[in-house]
């Protein structure tokens, strides 16, 4: 005889405390830490003279460990709603990257009209590739890539970058044969002194923000 259990029920002394997501409420919790409500941002960092009009206000981002301790893990989700040459530079990050592209139509991410071009690889090993339908790319850790050029946007796409970094951020070739990193935060207010924004120092990446 097989023993049927209902899913819906939990036993009495199973039923969890149930916590709103006020930082009070957080801070009262064992694992409040571990969840983050997305600020509305407006990120309109482009190229001089650009408009910044490529893509719905406001926008999403999980910024990695500034926002939940001990992440490896970052993420933007945008809607791009016209064409957009959105990275030119080639870079590579020290993990991998996720670039993941759908359509934004709520209730068909399939509803896809668009032509996006993305390059993997450096010099003679560099491959562009159309993408004309819901995709998802894996940027290994340490290869090269980019440009990223939305040119044709018939219907709203919906991007997400994901870099499996506690802070955005790469690794790029100079003019005088050097490399130098560089990351960013967003247009956020610093953890230690909210009158100005951050500028990606990373000193919060080394607090453990238990208190």
């Amino acid at each position: 005889m097989v023993a049927k259990f209902d899913l819906r029920k939990l036993p009495e002394a199973n039923v969890p405390k149930k916590y709103i997501l006020t930082e009070e409420e957080k801070a009262n919790s064992k694992y409040g830490k571990l969840v983050f409500n997305f600020p509305q941002e407006e990120n309109e960092v482009v190229a001089e003279g650009d408009p910044p009009d490529y893509v719905v206000h406001p926008q999403a981002y999980f910024r990695g460990a500034r926002q939940i301790p001990g992440s490896e893990f970052n993420c933007s989700f945008q809607i791009f709603v016209k064409p957009f040459f959105l990275d030119r530079v080639q870079h590579r990050h020290p993990k991998d990257e996720y670039l993941i592209f759908l359509g934004a139509n709520s209730t068909n991410v399939f509803d896809f009209d668009a032509r996006i071009e993305f390059t993997l690889g450096k010099g003679e090993d560099a491959e562009t590739y159309i993408i004309d339908r819901p995709t998802i790319i894996r940027v290994p850790a340490g290869m090269y890539h980019c440009p990223l050029h939305f040119k044709e946007v018939n219907k709203p796409v919906m991007f997400l970058a994901a870099c499996m970094m506690p802070m955005f951020g790469g690794i790029y070739d100079m003019p005088d044969m050097t490399t130098r990193e560089l990351y960013y935060n967003g247009p956020l207010p610093c953890k230690y002194d909210e009158n100005k924004k951050c500028d990606a120092c990373g000193k919060c990446l080394q607090e453990t923000w238990e208190k």
